[in-house]
This record gives structure tokens, sequence and C-alpha cells, in this order.
């Protein structure tokens, strides 16, 4: 008898979630008993379990069915889920820290969650694809689109609790008295000097008391890495998403007789583009970093998701897979 994955795809989609939700929880007590090292090799064996079974579900697919897994929008949903999983076991790796799962993984059970409670089970099924789809730039289009999104919503993401750091050590230093501004400022900067620290002007200021504290100075140092791992991600992503927009206008070419057709999906992509453009742009030419950079990162976050599933609800456009109604 032929085995037929299709069967267990209910057991698959609850065994994921369930396990993503208890690596989240894993992940964010770590963070408060933070010498507890057992509830991080934990967290960290969910989500490589999570990893490992939705690799498997989309090899699956892809054998089963023979085309590569994302001729809808369940199975790009999926896809994204696992780019952000592999991206932050290799980040995680290469950091040691407990901070990327705590962030990844909620997002991860964001997506995977809406793409197996909130779609129909009719969207979630695979079908023949459409004639527009049925080209080898299929997989060269859509998997760089995707891998851009993954890259690019990690680098976001950080940017985002960059500024949520930031405002609150800048809050707190707000609460000190300011005569003790001038008394610890060099204080401040030979500790900063001793743990090899290279930080914006935004925190030359930062002097007060309560900055002296391992605690906050920790947060400095927290800071500092977020600031390098937003920018590399999104500096990988960028020509992911210049690559995938390119090979995006060739097959439209081909399939549409047009490069460009401002379908309401390619003006939202060029939309991201430009987003991260100008981060990398002031980023490389003017010198920002820190909490400048970090804001637009931040709104680049939020366009990513207007441009894969805010368009989707329009119903408009020559991209009509990817509709939800």
């Amino acid at each position: 008898m032929q085995f037929n994955l299709e069967n267990y795809h209910n057991i698959l989609s609850d065994t994921i979630f369930l396990t993503l939700c208890l690596t989240m929880i894993l992940y964010w007590l770590s963070l408060i008993l933070t010498k507890n090292i057992i509830l991080v090799k934990c967290a960290k064996f969910g989500g490589g379990t999570c990893l490992t079974i939705l690799f498997f579900y989309l090899s699956w697919r892809w054998y089963n069915y023979k085309f590569f897994p994302l001729s809808n929008l369940y199975e790009s949903l999926l896809f994204l889920a696992c780019l952000l999983l592999i991206i932050y076991k290799y980040i995680e790796y290469k950091t040691k820290s407990k901070i990327i799962g705590s962030l990844i993984i909620p997002l991860t059970l964001l997506i995977q969650g809406f793409a197996s409670l909130s779609l129909p089970i009719i969207m979630q099924k695979s079908s023949p694809l459409v004639p527009s789809l049925q080209s080898n730039w299929l997989m060269l289009h859509v998997s760089m689109m995707m891998l851009s999104y993954a890259t690019l919503l990690f680098g976001s993401l950080l940017s985002i609790f960059y500024v949520i750091i930031s405002n609150k050590l800048q809050s707190n230093n707000n609460n000190n008295n300011n005569s003790s501004l001038n008394t610890n400022h060099q204080k401040y900067s030979l500790q900063l000097k001793s743990t090899s620290l290279i930080l914006n002007n935004e925190y030359k200021n930062i002097t007060s008391e309560n900055i002296l504290e391992t605690k906050n100075l920790n947060r400095i140092r927290l800071l500092f890495n977020l600031d390098n791992w937003s920018y590399r991600t999104i500096g990988i992503g960028f020509p992911f998403l210049t690559v995938g927009i390119i090979s995006g206008a060739v097959w439209a070419n081909e399939a549409w007789g047009s490069y460009w057709s401002w379908d309401p999906k390619e003006t939202w992509a060029l939309i991201t583009w430009l987003i991260f453009a100008i981060y990398l742009h002031v980023r490389i030419t003017k010198n920002w970093t820190g909490k400048k950079t970090a804001i637009v990162g931040s709104i680049g976050f939020f366009v990513i998701w207007i441009c894969y599933l805010g368009v989707n609800f329009l119903g408009k456009g020559l991209h009509s897979y990817g509709w939800l109604n």
C-alpha cells in the first residue's frame, strides 16, 4: 500500500504547533532562569525538531507532486517558516545567544498557526500549477523572494527589539540626576573601552550612575550585538530581494508579455526594496548606526508583511494564485 503523508497532515501540523509553543516557553524561561542550562538545551532541541519535521514535510510534497512546494499561499508560509528556522539555528550557533530563539520562535509560531488554523483546508492541499506558474522560473523567482523575506524579516525584527531596548535604556537614564553626568562620563567611557564595545554617538551621552550597573552595561552590549546582527542579516537579504525582483520581471515578460505591470505585488515589492535600500545607503554612506537605522529596519518589517500578505486581501492583480479569497 502506498504511503500517503496527507493522511497525517493534521497530526504533523498539530505537532509542529505544539512543539513551537513549548520551545517558545522554554526560551522565555531561559531568559529568566539564566543559569539553567537544561532549559536552553531543551529549547534548542525543540527548534531543531520543528525544523526537521517542516523540512521533511516540504520535501515530501516536492517529491510527491513533482513541483517545488511553493504553488500556493499555504506552502509558501510553511517554506517561510522553514527558512526562518534554518536562519535562526545558524545564527544561534554562531552567536551562542538565547535572544535569537526567543524572538524568532514566536514569529515562526504565528506563521505556522496562521497557515494551519486560518487558511481553509482547500488552500492547504496541493493543486496543479496554473499555466503562468508552469515555468523553470518558479523555483528561482519564488525561492529568492521567500529567502529574502525570511532574512529581511529576521533582520528587521532585531531592529524592532533594538528600538525597544534602546528606549528602555534611555528612559532609565532620564530618571537619574543630571548632577552625576560629568562625574561619570569618563568612568563610563573607560568601561566601554574595557568591554571593547563600539557604540554610536547616541550612547556617548548616557552617563548616569545607573548606567554603570551591570544590568545596563549588559543592555549596551546587547544593543551593539543587535545592531550588528541586524545589519549583517539585512545586508544578506537585500541581494536576494534584488535577484527575486529581477527574475520575476523576466518571468513576467515570458508569461504576460511585459516586464513590469505595476501589479500590487510588484509595486509593494519595489517599495520593500526601496526601504531596505535606504537602510543600507544611510548605514554605509552616511555612517548611521544604532537607533536611526533600527527605525528604518523596523518600518521594513511591516512593509514586508504588506507585500507578502496584505496585497493578497485585495484580490486584484496578476498574482491571482496568492489571493486569500
